[in-house]
């Protein structure tokens, strides 16, 4: 998905913390790792700051992406065998003698844009079309663990793989150039690459695209890390996101493959009621408000 908010941080690098409990006043501070620290972020800015770094420093993540590419080699193995198997809820009938595909995502799903993140925190700015359209045609982007050993393995199973970014289709090239650079094998059909307004009907939501693959090939898989990858509604309010992502639990884990991504997405439409353009404070306000503390029993 392409990000729609990076909240600008102020925060010049790290090296050290203090201990905020006066407790720990006492403790050896820690050894000086990384750049130096002019000034702490804002409170309101540490979320963006250490989901940006758990995504670039964290074994956790790492694993958690590869466990998470292996597994969709594997439910890709499964329903390639069977022939009554479809991962789109946009399928046409008779499906099971078409050729086999996956529709992956690019950005936070086969794609790492975590340093675009890190340069915004750096110069404290905020997302626009503008910085992002550089950073897609630097083509600098690395891969996800485990996305480029998953596309091989496609490539071997004669599996085309469909990447269906909403990234604008003026970044086309940019996108391709990338993919190839980091290992991803080029794709065999006639487009493999589905941006947005690349066709007049291809916007923002994805199913337009993802039923221009079903007709002609039949739906392994489908892999991203935002509702908006596997069905339409994604950008309706909480309690609607909650609804269809119960209604579809059987096909997470099995046909709909999700990575995760802390960073932005819609989820943070459905916090803001897609009101766009708010201060940073106003957005502080509206994901303070959204946080569950569990308040005790009476």
């Amino acid at each position: 998905m392409i990000p729609t908010r990076m909240v600008s941080l102020r925060v010049l690098v790290a090296t050290t913390l203090v201990m905020l409990f006066g407790a720990c006043a006492s403790a050896s501070p820690p050894e000086t790792v990384g750049r130096v620290v002019a000034e702490a972020p804002p409170a309101w800015a540490t979320s963006v700051l250490d989901a940006v770094l758990w995504m670039q420093t964290s074994a956790e993540y790492e694993s958690l992406a590869r466990q998470t590419w292996a597994m969709a080699g594997r439910r890709m193995r499964a329903g390639l065998e069977d022939t009554t198997w479809t991962a789109a809820l946009e399928q046409l009938p008779g499906y099971g003698s078409l050729p086999p595909a996956v529709i992956v995502d690019v950005d936070e799903t086969v794609l790492d844009n975590s340093p675009y993140a890190a340069r915004l925190i750096e110069a404290e700015e905020g997302y626009s079309d503008e910085s992002w359209s550089l950073w897609v045609n630097e083509a600098q982007a690395r891969a996800i663990p485990g996305a480029v050993k998953f596309a091989r393995l496609a490539r071997e199973l004669g599996v085309e793989v469909f990447y269906v970014t909403n990234r604008n289709f003026t970044l086309e090239a940019g996108t391709r150039r990338n993919l190839l650079a980091v290992g991803f094998p080029p794709g065999r059909a006639d487009d493999s690459y589905l941006l947005v307004r690349e066709r007049e009907a291809w916007g923002s939501d994805k199913t337009t695209r993802r039923a221009h693959v079903a007709e002609s090939y039949r739906i392994l898989l489908l892999v991203g890390d935002d509702l908006n990858d596997f069905l339409s509604g994604a950008r309706s309010g909480r309690e609607a996101r909650a609804s269809l992502m119960v209604e579809h639990t059987a096909n997470w884990g099995s046909k709909w493959i999700m990575l995760p991504n802390p960073t932005y997405g819609s989820w943070e439409n459905a916090i803001t009621y897609g009101e766009s353009g708010l201060s940073r404070d106003a957005l502080l306000i509206r994901k303070l408000s959204a946080l569950d503390p569990a308040d005790p029993q009476d």
